[in-house]
């Protein structure tokens, strides 16, 4: 799912234009509508404003179903996971670095990367 086209998708069932969101958000119209048009990621605060905005849950953002989607059972976290490659140093700062980069890249280009990816892991 992309954000930006949910957000446009509840923007619409709600009935409410972009000019209401700027005055309901304090967020200009030209950024709502990047956002709605995937040239641009808003940050989590701004997707609180939004989700206050449609007076929705901020998990409807990112899931279209009645309930919030019920949490697989996760392993429990050893203590030896928080010196985890990227948890401190030059590898945080790389893998920040990779995530900004990742979030400005296309949905096409983010799937050739993982793509790639997985194919060089299984070498």
């Amino acid at each position: 799912m992309i954000i930006g086209d949910r957000l446009r998708e509840l923007r619409e069932q709600k009935k409410l234009s972009q000019g209401d969101i700027e005055k309901r958000t304090g967020l200009v119209r030209p950024y709502i509508s990047r956002v709605e048009n995937n040239h641009t990621v808003p940050t989590i605060e701004t997707l609180e404003k939004w989700a206050r905005a449609l007076e929705v849950p901020m998990y409807q953002l990112f899931y279209d179903g009645d309930e919030p989607p019920k949490l697989p059972s996760l392993p429990k976290r050893n203590p030896s996971d928080e010196t985890a490659w990227g948890s401190s140093g030059k590898d945080a700062r790389f893998l920040s670095k990779l995530r900004r980069l990742l979030g400005k890249a296309s949905e096409h280009d983010r799937r050739l990367i993982l793509h790639m990816a997985q194919k060089m892991a299984l070498r």
